[in-house]
């Protein structure tokens, strides 16, 4: 149900995702649910991981988003979210994203959860860039939740695909 098998990683490749990773259906449902356009959009995923940042591009490629992959290494990272309508970010580096990163406006999603030298849970966005994004997640509390409640779903999703197997005489 973490959406992570190879079947599943390549029926989102295909564009015909059955279980999707948690994190970016979470997120995606908090775009839907905000009303945030992707169709035409500069879209920037931070991180590459198979669990986050692949999954993501595949997601928002899906609904037509323009989207770069950047990742740690990236040269001038900068130069890449500056321009990012909608901008995931998904490293594990605390601060990376600074205000003078973000375009004005722009939707900023903080998957990361790091702890910082006093122990206080931060995200990879710095919390300056609430000044500057048009809607921005919170860290704790923003995409965590909405993680649990997608693995949720793919959980009922599995038992209900399941289910209509057996009925139908299948294994």
């Amino acid at each position: 149900v973490d959406g992570f098998h190879v079947v599943n990683a390549g029926r989102l490749y295909l564009g015909e995702p059955f279980l999707v990773p948690a994190t970016p259906l979470g997120i995606m449902a908090m775009l839907e649910e905000y009303s945030v356009e992707l169709k035409g959009k500069d879209a920037v995923v931070i991180g590459r991981s198979e669990i986050v940042g692949k999954p993501m591009a595949m997601l928002l490629l899906a609904q037509h988003a323009t989207v770069t992959i950047c990742h740690s290494r990236t040269v001038d990272l900068a130069s890449h979210t500056r321009r990012a309508d909608v901008l995931v970010a998904a490293v594990g580096r605390e601060g990376l994203v600074t205000r003078d990163m973000v375009k004005p406006g722009a939707t900023v999603v903080d998957v990361a959860m790091n702890r910082n030298a006093e122990g206080k849970l931060v995200g990879d966005v710095d919390a300056a860039v609430f000044d500057v994004a048009g809607l921005m997640t919170p860290v704790p509390g923003g995409v965590g939740p909405m993680t649990i409640a997608m693995l949720l779903r793919n959980t009922l999703t599995a038992a209900q695909h399941r289910r209509s197997q057996v009925a139908v005489g299948g294994s």
